[in-house]
C-alpha cells in the first residue's frame, strides 16, 4: 500500500496552497514575485468562475506537493489542452514518485478531458526536473521564449501608452 494520495483540493485547502506557491517562489529564487494573496487565490480556485484547479500530493497525510493547472487552447490542433502552471513537491518527499505521479495525474485528466496537449514550463536551470521531464516522454522546446507582460506595463500596453513619443 502506499504512502501516497492524490486528490482536488478544496476551498480549506487555500492556506496550505498558498505556503506551497511561497515554497516554491523560494526553490525558485523568486519569492519577490509572489504578490497574491489567499483571498485572491480562493476566488479564483473556487469563485463564481474557476480560473484554474489544484490537485495536492499528500504522503502519510502530509502535504508533499501540488500541480495547478488551467486550460488553454492551440489552434493549431484546433483542440483545446491544458497548461500546468505549477508543479512542485516539498523537498522531503522528492525521489519518492510525487513529481511524476502528480504530472501522470494531470495527464490522464488531460486525456479523460480530450485535450490535445498538455504544456508547461521549466527553469533552464532545473536540471532534475528537465531529466524528469525528458523521461517521461516530454519535449524540451529549446526555440521557444516566454513573453510576459505584467504589472504597469500591461494597462501601458491595454490604453496604447507602450512606447514613449
Amino acid at each position: 500500500m502506499t504512502q501516497l494520495n492524490l486528490r482536488s483540493a478544496t476551498p480549506k485547502d487555500i492556506p496550505i496552497i498558498f505556503s506551497l506557491i511561497q515554497a516554491l517562489a523560494k526553490y525558485e529564487k523568486l519569492s519577490e514575485e509572489v504578490t497574491g494573496n489567499e483571498d485572491a487565490l480562493r476566488e479564483h480556485l473556487f469563485g463564481e468562475r474557476p480560473y484554474a484547479e489544484v490537485i495536492l500530493a499528500e504522503w502519510a497525510g502530509k502535504t508533499a506537493g501540488f500541480a495547478l493547472f488551467f486550460p488553454n487552447y492551440s489552434t493549431f490542433l484546433t483542440q483545446p489542452g491544458l497548461y500546468l502552471e505549477d508543479l512542485f513537491v516539498v523537498p522531503e518527499y522528492r525521489r519518492r514518485g510525487v513529481g511524476t505521479a502528480l504530472l501522470r495525474h494531470v495527464a490522464r485528466l488531460a486525456v479523460e478531458r480530450g485535450v490535445g496537449r498538455l504544456e508547461w514550463s521549466v527553469l533552464n536551470w532545473n536540471e532534475p526536473a528537465i531529466a524528469l521531464y525528458k523521461s517521461l516522454g516530454a519535449v524540451i522546446m529549446e526555440e521557444w521564449r516566454i513573453c510576459r507582460i505584467s504589472g504597469s506595463a500591461l494597462p501601458k500596453l491595454a490604453q496604447g501608452r507602450d512606447r514613449e513619443a
